[in-house]
């Protein structure tokens, strides 16, 4: 009898497709890289084009209108478009707990419904309009329910039923969701049961919050602009035929202006630094998570998939009003300037860190 293979699903949040270094980016991901070249890269895979759509329906195997959100967490007054996941649906997780799996999520959630970030003690976290994985097939949960939050303060968080409240000075999302996550694997294999391991990734999501040490690995290397960047990588996509044939490059989205014409060029360059670290920690944790399951014994016995929600995002946290919308301060009182505000308080020392520990 075969043994029933454990399985990962590792979802990241707005990440381009030419982000990873398998597909032509300069930015470092050799782990994910490593996954690609001795598994299969699928090049002509699709999406639902923004997180809560993709996600509902990858967690039920539906078109999102048929999992409840055709659009996002508001809720718009049909079924399809109620905001969160319809009770006539079935998760994956419901599926395979019900075969026995272990099935734990760490990470993002974002398929409950509308949640209001400023207002954290209005939220009915577990009512019919605002389930939460546990109510949906998987026996642990560590993560956020909505859909973002700082990646150093979080405004709320839960650990299965219970909201976390007390958070280390050193944290960090990324690396706090794969530490569970690893912890989540290790009590399914001390329990001899294979598991389901849904790791969903905030990073690289705005707001851009990264670790210096990550950032600095960046230093210079966006100082040519985002057309030199784009062209570069779409050059390295055409020759390594990841495109399968050569495509014309894409015009240059209307709204952005020819680096040649921007003025706080190296504020813009800190920035994509500061994306390009987000993107290159996220790879390192799941290098340690998957140094975890070579530790464990698991490595060999365990699918793993590997999959954006959609593409890079373009909105802004000020520009686009999102900002009114999330905290003002972290959660030990500090202030948190947002968007091009931010950039008052730039400098050529201290520019990367400007973009951290916000």
């Amino acid at each position: 009898m075969v043994a029933r293979p454990n399985v990962i699903l590792i979802l990241v949040d707005d990440m381009g497709f030419s982000d990873l270094g398998v597909t032509g980016s300069e930015i470092r991901t050799p782990n994910i890289d490593l996954l690609a070249t001795q598994g299969a890269l699928l090049t002509s895979m699709y999406n639902c084009a923004r997180c809560c759509p993709t996600r509902a329906s990858l967690l039920t195997g539906l078109y999102p209108h048929n999992a409840g959100v055709g659009h996002m967490g508001a809720d718009l007054g049909s079924p399809a478009y109620q905001g969160f996941l319809r009770n006539d649906s079935a998760t994956i997780a419901e599926v395979l707990r019900a075969s026995g799996y272990r099935t734990c999520m760490s990470g993002k959630w974002h398929v409950a419904g509308d949640f209001m970030a400023r207002e954290v003690d209005s939220w009915r976290v577990g009512d019919i309009d605002h389930p939460t994985p546990r109510q949906r097939g998987f026996d642990r949960f560590y993560g956020i329910v909505d859909g973002v939050t700082n990646f150093f303060s979080p405004h709320f968080m839960l650990e299965d039923d219970n909201r976390v409240e007390v958070f280390p000075e050193d944290f960090y999302f990324t690396d706090a969701i794969t530490d569970k996550a690893i912890g989540m694997v290790e009590e399914a294999v001390a329990d001899e049961k294979p598991f389901f391991l849904y790791l969903a990734h905030a990073a690289p999501h705005w707001p851009l919050h990264a670790l210096p040490e990550d950032i600095a690995r960046y230093d210079g290397v966006y100082d040519q602009g985002w057309d030199a960047i784009r062209t570069a990588r779409h050059e390295e996509m055409n020759g390594r035929n990841i495109l399968r044939k050569n495509w014309d490059i894409s015009p240059r989205y209307q709204d952005v202006p020819p680096w040649e014409d921007i003025k706080l060029k190296d504020w813009e360059a800190s920035k994509m630094a500061a994306y390009a670290a987000m993107v290159d920690h996220m790879d390192q944790s799941v290098g340690r998570l998957i140094a975890a399951l070579k530790r464990l014994g698991q490595y060999e016995d365990t699918l793993i998939l590997f999959l954006s929600d959609n593409g890079g995002c373009a909105e802004f946290m000020a520009e686009d009003g999102w900002a009114k919308f999330f905290p003002n301060q972290t959660l030990d009182g500090r202030k948190i300037t947002m968007g091009p505000l931010a950039a008052t308080d730039w400098c050529r020392e201290c520019g990367p860190r400007a973009l951290s520990r916000r």
